[in-house]
């Protein structure tokens, strides 16, 4: 028998801004209803992945956690049917390999064995309290649903065209900004801290720039598939309204002629933006404020490029 635990679901409503290649996405998944197949343990109910707590730790309530049986599942109800632009699962900090092997199922039937079911990725493996996001190419669904295929007797699954979950590949990667507000250096923002606390150290922070900006260099050209931006939670949100997110080869004007990939035109989806970017190319990845001047702080900037294996996963536990 398998158990299933996740910690946080985060289902991507796809909105096409007019005049941009991009898509910024929503999580449309918070507080919505939650069910699982079993439930094991007071912490363990199908709620708390979508209870928008983002701790990766089963004994601080904030996991789900099925029995051990066969074909665990958890499925969320939107309530109505979207578009659905991806799926982010964030796994747990211990036992991590429980979510190997699973499949993200989206429809408009609670039952994934309908034949207008469709799903959306199979999950080879996250680590353990990381988050990983699955490209659905705009799915329609009122359900999406988690579930194990498998039981200990049935060893052998094959995969084709296993979506592997983004890669960030900003973490650690040079940084600079436009200036500096005492030591919120622009490296705040790819230490792989999402903390938005500003007291936390973990984010950055200009003075009241002229179009104040910031710019990561990813040593590499890449294809990026989405970039995510973490705002500032404690105060002063607004600060973010207007920020464009540019990508490119370019170090012409501080990088900001670049083309754009998109822009926060509002609070909605506050403190997480991620905006799909369409295998845009570049080095460079930078967030910029034009034409007023204003302080900008940013928490983590997260640029993902997505990986296709082609390969079967043999199961021998």
């Amino acid at each position: 028998s398998k158990k299933l635990s996740v910690l946080a679901v985060h289902l991507m409503l796809q909105l096409h801004t007019c005049g941009c290649s991009s898509q910024l996405l929503y999580n449309l998944a918070l507080k919505r209803p939650a069910v699982q197949s079993s439930t094991s343990g007071p912490w363990g109910t199908a709620g708390r992945a979508v209870d928008g707590n983002r701790d990766a730790s089963y004994q601080r309530g904030s996991c789900t956690l099925t029995s051990g049986q066969s074909n665990p599942w958890w499925r969320v109800d939107l309530v109505n049917v979207y578009t659905i632009g991806a799926v982010m699962i964030i796994n747990r900090d211990e036992m991590e390999n429980r979510l190997d092997g699973a499949e993200i199922w989206i429809g408009n039937s609670t039952s994934i064995s309908n034949s207008k079911s469709i799903r959306c990725a199979v999950i080879s493996h996250i680590p353990k309290g990381q988050a990983f996001y699955f490209p659905c190419n705009s799915v329609k669904g009122r359900y999406v649903t988690v579930r194990l295929p498998f039981t200990d007797s049935c060893p052998f699954f094959p995969f084709n065209n296993l979506v592997e979950p983004l890669q960030n590949v900003a973490l650690n990667r040079e940084t600079v900004q436009s200036s500096v507000f005492e030591a919120y250096g622009p490296s705040k923002g790819v230490d792989g801290c999402r903390n938005g606390n500003l007291d936390s150290g973990c984010c950055t922070h200009t003075l009241e720039d002229l179009d104040p900006w910031w710019r990561v260099d990813l040593l590499a050209v890449y294809k990026v598939s989405a970039v995510t931006i973490i705002n500032r939670q404690d105060a002063v949100i607004e600060r973010i309204l207007g920020a464009q997110i540019l990508i490119g080869n370019s170090l012409e004007q501080n990088s900001t002629q670049n083309p754009s990939c998109g822009m926060i035109k509002s609070l909605a989806g506050t403190p997480t933006y991620t905006f799909q970017c369409n295998e845009m190319e570049g080095r460079y990845v930078i967030v910029i404020i034009p034409g007023i001047k204003r302080y900008m702080t940013l928490c983590e900037v997260e640029v993902e490029i997505l990986l296709i294996l082609f390969f079967f996963l043999l199961r021998l536990d």
